[in-house]
């Protein structure tokens, strides 16, 4: 079942509030194991947003083929 465009957004939003959190809580630790565990979790957060956003273009173009 595809998802559809409100999902995406939503996902996307959801991935990027995700990152910040994540990010936010890498500062905040002062144990470096912590800190990049939190990192990666960030950097995963980021990468699915973005593959989110290529879905979204291409969603976009295929609705706007006749």
């Amino acid at each position: 079942m595809p998802i559809g465009e409100g999902d995406t957004e939503e996902l996307r939003t959801e991935q990027a509030e995700r990152a910040e959190r994540e990010r936010a809580r890498a500062m905040a630790t002062d144990d470096a194991t912590e800190r990049r565990g939190h990192d990666r979790r960030a950097a995963k957060a980021d990468y699915l947003r973005q593959k989110l956003d290529e879905r979204a273009e291409s969603e976009e173009r295929v609705e706007g083929e006749p």
